[in-house]
């Protein structure tokens, strides 16, 4: 263990028995996650005896939940258990969604209906008959995502379910009740539903919890974004109409279907109206009119219903009422805005305005201890606008601690900000992108990611740089875990991508020993953020509150692609002419990230990758 791990875990350990909130930024390679581990098995042994021993781990990705029961829990509970500190194995389980777990009678009224088919399903067989064996869909292999659908388990079981005695997920259930489960591991939305649940007086999600560590912490807001925001999408609709069409309610269903015909074209995407409103929601006569025939029937349709559907059915149709409401009334307490998919087809998004006022009451009023970590919750060494986020601004119980990444950045990474880039917004800035990446890519013979804020200048540097590069260009689209695992299977090629490769992929080694920043990653303006900057006396503030902290953020996220291990060597270029030297945003840049040594030249760029790259790296 390194010592700024043994630090912070003692801080997390204090935070625990002293009952306060504790925000704690770990850089790249600390260690965070065994240091929360240590730190929650130890107060569960040293514990005040009244206390309840089962801990919550919140994550919001599958992958670490898989590594902490897989990987990290086993370590520690053998080394605890050989050192005679624990007396068993700790026991932990994942808490997920009713939604990934399969329902024994649908999984076999699906198979049925493939079996039944006259063309060849043996591949779509294999994959529900490995369901057998599997009762988690997370882990399914080759199973669609119609088919997994069709045999999860439903939103509401039925009580006389004939196939509850042997159901798996039922006993799933029971099993996560048992009196000696340690660790209870879920994520950020399963967290907060089973926060409302129990805001609401219903059964918990999740067994009773003392203590509570959320780990990827900066994505917690965005999860209760979506959490405590409504919408009603075409396809909502869709699915009811089908509905009412197998339950043989055909006048109903063409009701239906010709006010959502109604509504479609009312809120059909004018782009000019769109502008005009900076994308948020515009309350046209014609939308209007749509909205409230719309409203009118689904409520008849709930009230007719009641004694032909399920109550959560009916439910479901007075949510959608009471949602299409609020842009009926145009409601001032969200943030109304239309979302248009790629076929343009709308859905009507209702985002609460009160997200860290609701956090603040759903899981830090509760009095438990909590730890928040993550590698990038602060911004410029202040913590003020995550605290503003998660509602933790005037929380008498919160405390900090920042604990710096151990690797040698001045050593081993060289910071390259050239100075005679055109600006974003001129019409030559692509071109030279694509001309200095490709100079960069040369230079340091391949093993290179470039990150862009957007997929639309992706694309155009891509077609750019095609047949330029002497090895192998790829792009990474928003489902491209294929593309990524071909990068790492490739000694030097180039990965153009965005999107969700800014955070949470390890490119360790030799593989990326060039990261390309193409722009400052500003958030994008959106009817939220506009919202947002009105509550701000002013442009200046804004910016200087959130505009900045946000994007220093972002930056260190995608900064911390580059060097996952304490031997790994890296260039990392900042191609945006605002973050170079004497321009505007050059000293949040410099804020943002580690110190490291920092030049506009290629030539040291060049030097560097001699100095620090073995001969076999350019043999590849």
């Amino acid at each position: 263990m390194r010592e700024t791990q043994i630090a912070l875990c003692h801080v997390m350990l204090d935070s625990l028995f002293e009952g306060r909130i504790t925000l704690c930024d770990a850089g790249v390679g600390i260690g965070k996650t065994h240091a929360y581990l240590v730190a929650c098995l130890l107060w569960q042994i040293y514990r005040p005896a009244q206390l309840s021993r089962t801990v919550v781990i919140s994550t919001s990705s599958v992958a670490l939940q898989s590594a902490i029961l897989g990987e990290y829990l086993p370590l520690l509970s053998r080394m605890l258990v050989q050192a005679g500190i624990l007396d068993a194995p700790v026991r932990a389980i994942v808490r997920k969604g009713k939604e990934r777990f399969v329902c024994e009678q649908r999984l076999a009224e699906r198979f049925a209906q493939v079996l039944s088919k006259a063309n060849d399903s043996g591949r779509q067989e294999t994959a529900l008959r490995a369901l057998e064996k599997t009762y988690d869909l997370d882990e399914a292999l080759g199973l669609s995502g119609f088919d997994r659908r069709h045999v999860c388990v439903p939103p509401f079981c039925p009580r006389d379910c004939t196939a509850r005695d042997f159901c798996r997920y039922q006993q799933y259930l029971r099993d996560a009740q048992r009196a000696n489960i340690m660790i209870q591991i879920c994520n950020h939305n399963y967290l907060l539903a089973d926060a409302a649940h129990r805001q609401q007086g219903l059964r918990p999600l999740l067994k009773d919890y003392h203590v509570l560590v959320i780990d990827e912490a900066h994505k917690l807001p965005e999860a209760a974004r979506q959490m405590y925001s409504r919408n009603v999408s075409q396809e909502d609709l869709s699915a009811f109409c089908r509905l009412l069409q197998r339950e043989h309610l055909s006048r109903e269903a063409s009701r239906l279907t010709e006010v959502q015909a109604a509504l479609s074209t009312a809120l059909a995407r004018d782009d000019r109206l769109e502008e005009e409103a900076r994308i948020a929601f515009v309350l046209t006569p014609s939308r209007a009119r749509a909205l409230e025939a719309t409203v009118t029937c689904l409520r008849q349709l709930a009230a007719r219903l009641t004694l032909y559907l399920p109550g959560w059915v009916v439910g479901q149709l007075k949510d959608m009422a009471d949602t299409l409401e609020l842009f009926q009334n145009n409601d001032s307490h969200c943030v109304l805005y239309v979302q248009y998919d790629r076929q343009r087809a709308p859905m009507l998004c209702a985002a609460s305005q009160e997200v860290p006022a609701q956090l603040e009451r759903a899981l830090w009023a509760t009095g438990r201890p909590a730890i928040l970590t993550s590698g990038t919750l602060a911004s410029g060494g202040s913590f003020a606008r995550i605290k503003q986020m998660l509602g933790l601004e005037r929380n008498i119980r919160t405390s900090s601690f920042e604990a710096m990444s151990p690797f040698d950045y001045e050593r081993n990474c060289l910071l390259y900000i050239p100075r005679d880039m055109p600006s974003p917004g001129n019409k030559r800035n692509v071109e030279a992108l694509a001309h200095r990446i490709e100079e960069l890519a040369k230079t340091v013979h391949g093993h290179a990611l470039v990150l862009f804020t957007s997929y639309r200048l992706m694309g155009e540097v891509h077609a750019l740089l095609r047949n330029r590069l002497p090895f192998p260009l790829l792009e990474a689209w928003r489902n491209g875990q294929q593309i990524i695992r071909l990068f790492k299977s490739l000694p030097n090629a180039v990965l153009l991508a965005a999107g969700p490769c800014w955070e949470g992929i390890d490119f360790p080694g030799d593989m990326v020993s060039l990261l390309v920043i193409a722009r400052l990653p500003f958030p994008v303006p959106n009817p939220i953020s506009e919202s947002e900057k009105s509550q701000h006396p002013s442009l200046h503030d804004y910016i200087q509150t959130v505009v900045l902290p946000d994007m220093q953020r972002k930056l260190r996220q995608g900064f911390g692609r580059a060097i996952r291990t304490e031997t790994d060597t890296c260039v990392v270029a900042v191609l945006d002419r605002r973050a170079a030297e004497g321009q505007r945003y050059h000293a949040a840049v410099l804020e943002a990230l580690p110190k490291c040594r920092l030049s506009d030249s290629l030539e040291d760029v060049a030097r560097f990758i001699r100095e620090r790259k073995t001969p076999e790296y350019f043999q590849q």
